[in-house]
């Protein structure tokens, strides 16, 4: 398993910083059920303990930094020694999923029907995740132009539902034909979707300043998800792909790990014009 998990999606293609590949477990055991799920806390694992699976496959690292104690009075430590004991595999995807063709924005691309799609930001030349189709976030037509209004909402219908759900910045009136895509925090990648001629840009975790400043400039409109919800559509072509394998069922989480659980908007939102921009 961890063989053709690498084989789909190349530790090599990670971020310097990131720490992907196997976590726990033995690489040679056998592998009958695995568990895809977007985050490793506590609520996944028990999930994942009640289905009896050999392995987790998880998007966002448990260790992505340093630690100096896997006790089980720790957070991380106390989920390290639940899957140690129940024989419990643990495998970590990120960045090198994220630029990988077909990869995580691929799977929310589909979400909205986007055609012809094309990297936001391609890898540099020269690294080792470079290479045709590959890159982070992905750009795309959608079927039938929108409006910025009407796309949120569409997006908030079409993506995995949380409380945070989606909110836009722009004109409501603006029409959207080309519309780019980024799961996970994509507001590093602003200037990315300004390039390539985006009317309209979809990630997760939006900064006030970053996003305030992309609209100043003229920059495409914007929609803000939950982070989990932008990743979670990758996990069925994950788990598509691992069921290829003889002998391998994959289940996936639908648990709902982002940390927002109420929204309430303010009650004079739905009274006021819609702001014109420019």
């Amino acid at each position: 398993m961890v063989a053709e998990l690498e084989r789909r999606y190349p530790p090599a293609w990670a971020e310097q910083w990131d720490r992907v590949g196997l976590v726990l477990g033995e690489p040679r055991a056998p592998v009958r059920r695995v568990l895809c799920v977007v985050d490793v806390v506590p609520g996944t694992v028990v999930e994942a303990l009640a289905a009896g699976v050999d392995m987790i496959v998880a998007h966002h690292p448990l260790l992505l930094r340093g630690v100096s104690s896997v006790a089980p009075t720790t957070y991380k430590g106390r989920i390290v020694h639940q899957l140690i004991k129940a024989d419990v595999a643990l495998y970590v995807a990120h960045t090198n999923a994220d630029v990988a063709d077909p990869g995580v924005s691929d799977a929310l691309a589909a979400r909205f029907g986007l055609a012809g799609l094309r990297p936001l930001h391609r890898p540099a030349p020269g690294s080792a995740a470079h290479g045709a189709g590959r890159g982070i976030g992905r750009i795309g037509e959608l079927p039938e132009p929108m409006t910025l209004a009407e796309l949120a909402r569409h997006a908030a219908a079409v993506l995995p539902p949380t409380a945070w759900g989606v909110r836009a910045a722009g004109d409501p009136r603006r029409t959207v034909r080309t519309l780019a895509v980024s799961g996970g925090s994509g507001d590093g990648f602003l200037a990315d979707a300004t390039a390539a001629g985006a009317d309209a840009y979809l990630t997760a975790d939006l900064r006030h300043h970053p996003a305030g400043e992309h609209l100043a400039a003229d920059g495409p409109a914007l929609l803000d998800a939950a982070h989990w919800a932008t990743e979670r559509p990758w996990l069925d072509d994950l788990a598509a792909h691992l069921r290829e394998a003889p002998g391998v069922e994959t289940l996936v989480s639908d648990l709902d790990t982002d940390p927002w659980t109420v929204h309430a908007a303010s009650p004079a939102a739905d009274d006021k014009e819609p702001r014109r921009e420019g």
